[in-house]
């Protein structure tokens, strides 16, 4: 942050979103925003990283010579590692947030959060499962969210190539997933490169995104839109 590099840890939780505190400042940062919201630099928003997130199957299959980071033996012996059920054990704990819950979708229901030129968008999950992939506009920009084939892994593009807006659905029965473009008949892969046809090589422009609870997407994006089947 300004040429200075900070060290966190975890400070407390607001709005169930945990809070990190620097050693250098004592400034507390929220952790879905990356915004410094108390101390000497606050307003200040650390610069996001890419980063995917996906099962280690798929990740594996793209990365085949990719490397592990292992656990630490004295912090999983004292259990201090999460546990397996930890998604489960969540779902009953009760919501607590200073937002207004909106009840469009169960506080604690999955939704992949896109934003696109400060416009934000929802897809819940349990939509991605029925309807992959969707073909959107959002901001003023033509996207594509996928899902994998593992069913759990999500990525979303833009759509526009050579200054057109293809229209993309996925290829039956092959794994992994293969798109097609209506326009082109070229087939792309889940890294968004096209692998066949005409447009052989090209690359998609990757949009991050945010697995979260729909509480707290809308609690960090209260202007969000949400995706519902049938939408386009």
């Amino acid at each position: 942050m300004n040429g200075r590099v900070l060290h966190f840890h975890l400070a407390g939780i607001n709005n169930q979103n945990f809070i990190m505190r620097d050693e250098e400042t004592g400034s507390w940062w929220q952790q879905v925003t990356g915004e410094a919201i108390q101390g000497p630099l606050k307003g200040q928003r650390l610069r996001a990283v890419d980063y995917d997130e996906l099962t280690f199957g798929l990740w594996k299959r793209e990365s085949p010579q990719g490397r592990v980071l292992k656990p630490d033996a004295a912090i999983e012996s004292a259990g201090k590692y999460a546990r397996a059920d930890w998604e489960q054990r969540m779902a009953k704990v009760p919501v607590t947030t200073s937002a207004t819950l909106d009840k469009a979708l169960d506080a604690r229901a999955l939704v992949v959060g896109v934003t696109v030129n400060r416009v934000a968008r929802a897809y819940p999950v349990d939509a991605l499962l029925k309807q992959s992939p969707i073909v959107d506009d959002v901001g003023g920009a033509g996207i594509i969210v996928v899902m994998g084939d593992d069913h759990k892994s999500v990525r979303a593009f833009e759509r526009t190539v050579d200054g057109r807006a293809l229209e993309f659905f996925v290829k039956p029965d092959v794994t992994p997933v293969r798109l097609v473009d209506a326009e082109t008949g070229s087939e792309w892969d889940f890294a968004g490169k096209a692998v066949s046809g005409s447009s052989i090589g090209k690359q998609l422009t990757r949009l991050a995104l945010l697995n979260d609870y729909w509480f707290d997407w809308k609690t960090y994006n209260p202007g969000t839109t949400l995706y519902q089947l049938g939408d386009r």
